[in-house]
């Protein structure tokens, strides 16, 4: 019997192409009949470039029904006799009635389940239909957090205030409160990378003792309210990120901060998961990431400097009064026009609008156990307030009547290590930041410098998943050197004594995706620092507080 190779047969509806054994010469053939094969490479004479490999290879890895000669070869282009070419033909047919077969058994065996699924499948079609109709926007998701805080400050110390030398502590707010802090986000994508943020903000902290009225540094990090009134909803973000290429990200937008997506390179900081004092949220120097730089603005981060993916360079402008165009800071008030206390001095780039102008540099890295990050940040300021300190250094950072502008030179230095898997080490958080002051008419005689730093561990549960302790302590900015001359009389010549020490403790409990309790407490040492403002006694005179609260968070 002649020896078989192979041929194509085309069916006419579909163009498929059939692969058959070929006649041959019996000299051909070393043994006395063929090998089937398990695999196209076993050929030495077929290669991918034959225009019916793909065939050929499916033929025989799919239905197992082509052989090839004893000597390894194929011999694709010999001729084939209608009696090879049927018995090939026929031989891939049994080959397919016998998985036809198999799968009509296991579609009989499985009927039950099919029939549910089935079902099911129909339900869920349903289901998508009706979201369909009824999703409130095809490019926009909504998700939101609110927060519940229930606590109470007490304070003591010897520093007194008024002609009747009342104790400090007395006038404090130590009452009892139950406040809250929702946020509402709308992000909206139109090509899945970039990013459209609307933010709606509410809170009533403002007459709290958790909150920025009185002294800041035990204000909490959930605590706001709108300037207008409390528990109203006002816009908090309105920005737009997008990405040019694979290595920039811009951000532009009139409410925008300079921790948003594409403003800031990384965030040095691990000590993320209690969310207590706000000192503690701003990485060690709260001059340098001053979060009370909130306005219109943009900035770009470069995500692949110099072609390393973990080295970024990132920078930012914000102007908290962007929107106005009055740049006389002189004439900013218009009395019987304006609330009292509001400016409407602005604009970008001029030298009445508070604003701020943020470099980073950072760097982090990945093992198979840990990851760890460090940035150097610089901030130029204008005008702008620090966001927390001792009364005193947020006295000088300011504008005011006797100086009406000014500005604010801040370095910050930053780094974490943070272990991958849960266990006894805790992530690590360090930062320093400092800052010197320039306040016009009198410069430079008038320089004060400004201090701070902070240290932060936070162990991740090992037995309960989701959970999380930390602690942290640290200074807020405070004067370490007044540099007070006196020239015209003004100011009084006095060297800082300015100081303050804070800690905190907390432990998360994760109820579930959504829900988190974590009660906390925390203590300040001399949290009126020199004391500055509240008092004309000043030296010698001491002012702490002692904290406590439940704060429950929702995530939506």
């Amino acid at each position: 019997m002649p020896a078989l190779a192979v041929h194509r047969v085309i069916s006419a509806s579909t163009a498929l192409v059939v692969l058959a054994p070929v006649s041959v010469e019996a000299t051909d053939i070393t043994g006395d009949s063929l090998e089937q094969v398990t695999s196209i490479t076993q050929f030495s004479d077929v290669v991918p470039t034959d225009w019916a490999y793909q065939a050929l290879s499916n033929l025989i890895e799919r239905y197992g029904c082509v052989a090839g000669y004893p000597n390894g070869t194929y011999r694709g282009n010999r001729a084939m006799t209608r009696f090879e070419a049927a018995a090939l033909l026929n031989a891939c047919l049994d080959r397919v009635t016998e998985v036809t077969d198999e799968l009509k058994r296991l579609m009989k065996e499985f009927e039950k389940e099919l029939a549910i699924l089935k079902g099911r499948v129909d339900g869920l079609e349903a289901r998508v239909g009706e979201l369909e109709a009824t999703q409130f926007s095809t490019t926009t998701r909504l998700k939101g957090r609110s927060v519940f805080v229930v606590g109470a400050n007490t304070y003591s110390g010897s520093d007194t205030f008024g002609f009747w030398s009342v104790p400090m502590a007395q006038t404090m707010n130590g009452a009892a409160s139950f406040n809250y802090n929702v946020e509402i986000d709308l992000d909206t994508s139109f090509t899945g990378n970039d990013l459209l943020r609307t933010r709606l903000r509410a809170g009533n902290f403002q007459n709290s003792g958790f909150g920025n009225n009185y002294l800041a540094i035990n204000t909490l990090e959930s605590a706001f309210q709108e300037p207008a009134l409390a528990n109203t909803f006002g816009i908090n973000r309105l920005f737009y990120s997008v990405p040019f290429g694979a290595d920039v990200k811009v951000a532009l937008g009139p409410i925008v901060r300079m921790d948003d997506p594409g403003m800031l390179g990384l965030w040095p900081s691990a000590y993320n998961k209690g969310k207590i004092l706000s000192l503690f949220t701003f990485a060690g120097a709260p001059a340098t990431y001053n979060f009370n730089a909130l306005g219109a603005g943009g900035g770009f981060t470069l995500q692949r400097l110099f072609g390393r993916d973990n080295l970024r360079l990132s920078s930012s402008y914000i102007a908290v009064n962007g929107q106005f165009s009055n740049s006389n800071p002189n004439n900013a008030q218009t009395p019987g026009v304006l609330p009292s206390g509001f400016t409407n001095a602005g604009g970008l780039a001029s030298k009445a609008t508070s604003s701020s102008w943020t470099t980073q540099l950072s760097f982090r890295g990945e093992q198979l156990r840990w990851r760890w990050g460090v940035a150097a940040a610089y901030t130029y300021s204008r005008n702008l307030s620090f966001p927390n300190g001792t009364p005193r250094a947020i006295e000088i950072s300011g504008p005011d009547s006797n100086f009406p502008t000014n500005s604010t030179s801040n370095v910050g230095v930053s780094a974490y290590w943070e272990p991958l898997i849960s266990g006894v080490w805790p992530s690590i958080s360090l930062g320093w930041g400092y800052s010197s002051v320039e306040r016009a008419p009198y410069m430079p005689v008038y320089r004060p410098r400004v201090q701070s730093w902070m240290v932060g561990l936070q162990w991740a549960s090992k037995a309960l998943e989701g959970n999380s302790f930390g602690t942290a302590l640290g200074q807020a900015p405070f004067v370490t050197d007044s540099g007070v001359g006196t020239p015209r009389g003004f100011p009084v010549a006095r060297i800082a004594h300015d100081s303050n020490l804070v800690w905190e403790a907390w432990y998360r409990w994760q109820l579930s995706d959504h829900i988190a309790i974590t009660p906390a407490i925390y203590y300040a040492w001399q949290v009126g620092g020199e004391v500055g403002t509240l008092s004309p006694t000043g030296l010698g005179t001491t002012i702490n507080n002692l904290g406590g609260l439940i704060q429950t968070s929702f995530r939506f």
